[in-house]
């Protein structure tokens, strides 16, 4: 307490000024949690009577949201690059196209395999010393990839730089619904998936561009320097937050035991494979169908990781608005519709393209949903079943991709895709449906589940 005078008074009059209160940075406090519990109490009073989420104030898009977009960057750069330069990688090499194909086999299986053991052997670290060792990790086997002399040093560094790519976007979404205020989180892990899109629309283009005309090599030290420094930003702007993972490893695995992990599991290794069914042979259905020149693909790959882009962020603002539950279950829905476009309708070029932004769209918009709705099924293992999901959808990825390709080996057709994705998301449809039958208990309920 001070007392300040003030002379152009008539009288020598003291006033008691109140001194502002101390903020500290880079954490959140024991009274930032109470007050947003409280926040949320509230919330999810409003949102039991009108069935919505509150309407509150603008999203802040906070410093530490961007050092996660940035990791989503580099991660996706680093997974969906290959893709673009692996005849540069197999000339370079000296091997064959298919034995450099397991390259991108072999971050799939890291991926798998990283997501959950990661988040169970360091589950005791903060989040925010998990996310700095995730990313740094990444960065060096990636630099490692960069240099590597010969196919065996190659395979060993893609597999082990695939091993953080599920953990890091699993525990990253945990720590993004921290950061959010009620009612946003959703669209806050959005923010860390954009990462994503940016990669497929500008990141994997460019560094593409640069394999050919320069060296893959380049396009991958890249990748690690954009690691190294979202390691750093990290260190520098993400706050210190708790998660409810206070238990031992083994406490954490009893989420495995729970239906609803499993339906949602489904869910994400069914339902979104009807998203890879048409992604991955989306090239010869433009060429053959539709009628687009090959050299127009890699616009044509810009206007769907667009509609990616754009899909990310309404998917999150949907599952804030009404429910991860039933934003989910509709966009499954609405993605049979697509699919259903596409094979009818694509031999039109102009609806081709349209469908294409419309289609990536869908497909990313129920990835927050659905990571938020995994969240808030896991009592106490909520970075661990996070991570699980990822590493699911990878499952996802594999399966649209494998079944996807087996009515055009028998002779159905470049659309026979589409009609296998169908079955796919309906089958991610009923899951939800089914996920609305399992009660259950969770230690702090923010979203009701339906």
């Amino acid at each position: 307490m001070t007392q300040t005078f003030y002379p152009h008074k008539s009288r020598r009059t003291f006033y008691t000024a109140i001194p502002p209160k101390k903020t500290f940075s880079g954490s959140i406090t024991a009274t930032e949690n109470r007050n947003k519990k409280d926040m949320e109490l509230t919330a999810n009073e409003e949102q039991k009577e009108t069935g919505k989420a509150p309407k509150d104030k603008k999203f802040d898009l906070q410093p530490g949201l961007i050092t996660l977009m940035l990791g989503g960057l580099s991660l996706g750069m680093a997974e969906f690059m290959i893709m673009g330069v692996l005849p540069d990688v197999a000339q370079s090499l000296q091997v064959s196209i298919p034995v450099a194909g397991q390259l991108i086999s072999l971050y799939a299986l890291g991926v798998v395999i990283g997501a959950p053991l990661m988040v169970m052997l360091a589950g005791k670290f903060p989040p925010k010393q998990l996310l700095m060792a995730m990313m740094g990790m990444f960065g060096l086997f990636n630099g490692i990839f960069a240099l590597a002399p010969n196919h065996e040093t190659l395979a060993a560094a893609r597999l082990f730089s695939g091993l953080p790519h599920g953990a890091f976007f699993g525990v990253g979404a945990v720590v993004a619904s921290k950061l959010a205020a009620p009612g946003r989180e959703a669209r806050a892990v959005s923010v860390m998936f954009a990462g994503l899109t940016v990669a497929n629309l500008i990141g994997v283009p460019l560094g593409t561009w640069i394999g050919h005309q320069f060296s893959w090599r380049i396009s991958f030290g890249i990748v690690a320097l954009v690691a190294w420094i979202t390691a750093i930003s990290i260190r520098k702007w993400l706050p210190n937050v708790a998660t409810q993972q206070n238990g031992s490893a083994r406490e954490s695995l009893q989420v495995f035991k729970s239906p609803a992990f499993w339906t949602i599991i489904g869910i994400s290794a069914i339902g979104t494979g009807g998203m890879f069914t048409w992604i991955s042979y989306i090239a010869p259905l433009m060429i053959n169908v539709s009628g687009f020149p090959a050299g127009s693909m890699m616009l044509i790959m810009m206007v769907a990781g667009l509609g990616m882009a754009v899909g990310n962020f309404i998917g999150g603002r949907l599952a804030d608005r009404y429910s991860p539950l039933k934003t989910t279950a509709s966009l499954l829905l609405a993605m049979i519709v697509c699919l259903l476009a596409v094979a009818l309708l694509s031999k039109y070029q102009v609806i081709s393209i349209l469908l294409t932004f419309v289609t990536g769209a869908t497909a990313f918009a129920v990835i927050a949903p659905m990571q938020m709705l995994m969240i808030s099924h896991a009592k106490n293992a909520e970075m661990l079943a996070s991570a699980t999901l990822q590493a699911s959808a990878n499952t996802g990825n594999a399966l649209g991709a494998f079944l996807g390709g087996l009515p055009i080996a028998a002779g159905f057709g470049y659309t026979s895709p589409e009609y296998v994705g169908v079955v796919l998301a309906f089958i991610g449809f009923l899951f939800c449906m089914l996920l609305r039958t399992i009660p259950r208990q969770l230690s702090v309920q923010k979203h009701p589940a339906v």
